[in-house]
């Protein structure tokens, strides 16, 4: 079992994000510690007030919510009524047995795991202490509980529950059909938690599959001065549609100076990364040999890793980003090597994609003699200067009047008056 604890500000945060997964079928209320109505008659209000009544208690504590899931290995499947003496058995082991606390079974990830929300202010307004929480009292308690549920010990886990929920396939995001900001927390959430990328541009080209962006604003807005940053969603043709979230207001707030501290982390960590998705890249063209950029993506979607390329507005190809889905990276073409740019993969494709009246990375040469037939063809296209050659060798002087209003009078001066 893994147990992991948060804490925040708002437990109608808290509160709201377990009501609603019980609202989408993908959750239950299993246990309601000290309310004073059974879980199946307790509306929102109920849950709600019952915490407020004692986060009131001392308005200065601003981190009054505690958010708790403990996490069980896949296969271990067990009854309502043993995960309700355990959730109470672990909440009196971490000393918040006389709290009032809401505990939910999750069925929306491939292990079973529970959710608990709970405060940390008591009837006379003091604070349950959470500083060291998890090592002193939940981790204790973690193991006293595998020993007596028989659970599978946290240390033999090679892979946390946490790591199997967050390697589950995103959905892009469909505007109108969840809550927008919900959509846009999980996958942003998920996205920066679990990729490599140095930049926002790359964090951006993961984040554009699931139909969120990233943005700064214009250059010469107050937000983008002030290093702002929010996000928003897309629609099929990659437009922004809803109304943006500053990052701030998102789990985790994933601003653009927390995202810089993880571009220099993330730059640090990216050889092996980088070395790997080269092999990946080799082995799949040399076996595949795609004929066009359509077979090149299918060949590349087999291995886990999707192809974007750059172009213009006029379908001029200038670059290449590689989304390697397997390792959770994000790599621009020019940083794996030049035979990995867009115009050495392109030129790889014997059939490849070349856009009207263009080439890719290299400019069109006619020769002379073709530029001088196609114009011989064409004697339309010089009437011109033909004409106007014409009417200047045949031009007469103009001897009309210019129009009394264009004339230029001169103007009258006034007279004196004679002195008296």
């Amino acid at each position: 079992m893994v147990a992991r604890i948060s804490t925040g500000k708002s437990i109608r945060g808290a509160l709201r994000y377990n009501e609603h997964k019980v609202a989408e079928g993908q959750a239950t209320l299993l246990l309601a510690h000290r309310f004073l109505q059974d879980p199946q008659v307790l509306n929102w209000e109920d849950k709600l007030r019952r915490f407020e009544r004692l986060t009131e208690k001392n308005p200065r504590v601003k981190t009054n919510c505690v958010h708790i899931s403990l996490n069980f290995a896949r296969g271990e499947e067990l009854p309502q009524a043993t995960l309700q003496r355990l959730a109470t058995d672990y909440m009196d082991r971490i000393g918040f047995g006389e709290q009032p606390y809401l505990v939910y079974q999750h069925l929306d990830a491939a292990h079973p795991h529970l959710h608990i929300v709970t405060t940390n202010l008591q009837p006379d307004g003091t604070r349950i202490p959470l500083h060291n929480l998890g090592r002193d009292r939940s981790e204790p308690a973690r193991k006293a509980l595998e020993l007596a549920y028989h659970l599978k010990p946290a240390e033999g886990q090679t892979e946390t529950p946490l790591d199997t929920l967050l390697r589950l396939p995103l959905s892009p995001a469909r505007y109108g059909v969840s809550e927008t900001k919900r959509s846009i927390a999980h996958i942003v959430s998920v996205v920066t938690r679990t990729y490599s990328y140095t930049s926002l541009a790359e964090l951006n080209a993961a984040l554009g599959v699931f139909r969120v962006r990233a943005d700064r604003g214009g250059e010469g807005t107050q937000m983008y001065r002030k290093g702002g940053l929010h996000y928003r969603l897309l629609d099929r043709q990659g437009q922004p549609v809803g109304v943006p979230f500053k990052a701030s207001s998102l789990p985790g707030r994933p601003t653009l100076a927390s995202l810089e501290k993880r571009f220099a982390q993330h730059k640090l960590l990216r050889k092996p990364l980088r070395e790997k998705l080269k092999q990946t890249l080799d082995e799949a063209l040399q076996s595949q040999r795609p004929q066009d950029r359509a077979s090149l993506a299918a060949c590349l979607e087999q291995v886990e890793v999707q192809v974007l390329f750059r172009e213009s507005a006029t379908g001029q190809v200038y670059g290449v980003t590689f989304l390697d889905h397997g390792q959770r990276a994000v790599f621009n073409g020019s940083e794996l090597g030049k035979s990995y740019s867009a115009k050495a993969l392109l030129a790889r494709l014997p059939a490849r994609h070349v856009p009207a009246g263009r080439q890719v990375g290299k400019q069109q040469e006619e020769p002379l003699h073709a530029t001088v037939q196609r114009q011989a063809s064409l004697p339309h296209q010089d009437f011109q200067a033909q004409d106007l050659l014409h009417a200047l060798l045949q031009a007469e002087p103009q001897t009309e009047a210019l129009a009394y209003d264009l004339r230029k009078h001169p103007r009258k001066r006034k007279r004196r008056r004679p002195k008296l």
